[in-house]
């Protein structure tokens, strides 16, 4: 069974909004850059798409001195657009390298989903997915 753990630094994007997190200058870009270069460091070299067409499960731990600004769900989804294809998204070349990279096709593969906040000192957030 494959299995990857990202670590962040700072809050996960969160959708909170009608515009894509993932055009040019929304609100959330330096969150999703942030993501995808440490999703990109975790998977290490390969294809872009590290899962393949399976079922998966996504747990998303955030961690700060106070009670995160966004909700579960605001965030479980932000994480999930940003980490699938993006394909079908229209012109990313703000993205750089990373227009194209995702850990799975598509975000209807999480069949399993966990959310926790947890106290502690430092803003930050962990992303486990594996396959079930």
């Amino acid at each position: 069974m494959r299995e990857i753990t990202i670590e962040v630094s700072g809050y996960p994007p969160a959708k909170n909004e009608a515009k894509s997190m993932l055009a040019a200058g929304h609100v959330h870009a330096g969150r999703v850059m942030a993501l995808l270069c440490a999703a990109r460091d975790a998977a290490g070299p390969g294809p872009e798409v590290y899962f393949s067409v399976v079922s998966l499960g996504l747990e998303l731990v955030v961690t700060s001195p106070a009670p995160p600004p966004s909700d579960a769900t605001n965030y479980l989804g932000g994480v999930a657009d940003v980490l699938e294809d993006k394909g079908s998204r229209g012109d990313l070349a703000h993205l750089g390298e990373f227009a194209h990279f995702a850990l799975c096709p598509n975000d209807r593969q999480f069949h399993e989903v966990r959310y926790r906040w947890e106290h502690g000192p430092d803003v930050g957030y962990q992303i486990r997915i594996w396959e079930l």
